[in-house]
């Protein structure tokens, strides 16, 4: 499984904003955002996002290219896993942006960061690779699996004894979840209720340059 293995903090500031991929780190002055909210590299303050071109203007290609990294970095999906993505929100019916960025909620990994079982997404995708949670009552250690309306998450019994699940209740209480899913902190489950609407999906994501782009 291909996975991004750098300082993520790099991917914030090239991105020119917060994509919070450190959990509650992001929320503290160690942020390296918040030292220093210019794009990486040797040129990083003088040539802004390094997109521009030399009249300064952002030319369309570099905005939906910007806008489908952000959503990859978001997620930490690859780049052929998004593509693939991508095409099979293309072959469903709807509005191909919204169903991609449905199918990027319905991961497994986002939706145990969406209940508050993980800080990060990050952090979630490590716990299902351990093999901590239970999808339907039947383990599963792949953080990519698609959730639909219905499926039931659930810490292993014996994921409980660990001194990280003994504290989650009290973490996860902290932390919202969204309304297409429901919560049982006593039983440390989540169900998916429903896929999420466009208004409770993050703002910042732009699907239609997504699609734009991919539609070249």
């Amino acid at each position: 499984m291909a996975k991004y293995i750098g300082p993520v903090c790099k991917l914030c500031r090239r991105e020119g904003e917060k994509l919070f991929l450190k959990g509650e780190r992001c929320y503290t002055p160690q942020c390296a955002f918040e030292r220093r909210s210019f794009a990486p590299g040797q040129h990083g303050k003088t040539s802004g996002r390094g997109s521009a071109t030399r009249t300064g203007r952002e030319s369309d290609y570099a905005r939906q290219l910007r806008a489908k990294q952000r959503a990859r970095r978001i997620y930490g999906v690859m780049e052929r896993q998004f593509r693939r993505y991508y095409e099979m929100s293309l072959s469903r019916r709807g509005l191909t942006g919204l169903n991609l960025l449905q199918t990027l909620e319905s991961r497994l990994d986002n939706v145990i960061y969406r209940l508050g079982f993980a800080s990060s997404r990050a952090q979630a995708r490590l716990l299902v690779t351990h093999g901590h949670f239970l999808v339907n009552g039947r383990r599963t250690d792949v953080p990519s699996m698609l959730l639909k309306q219905g499926d039931v998450v659930t810490v292993r019994e014996g994921s409980r004894k660990l001194s990280y699940f003994k504290q989650l209740p009290e973490l996860a209480a902290k932390r919202t979840f969204p309304a297409w899913l429901t919560r049982d902190l006593k039983n440390l489950s989540g169900v998916v209720e429903r896929m999420p609407e466009r208004s409770e999906i993050d703002g910042n994501l732009n699907e239609q340059l997504i699609v734009e782009y991919y539609s070249r």
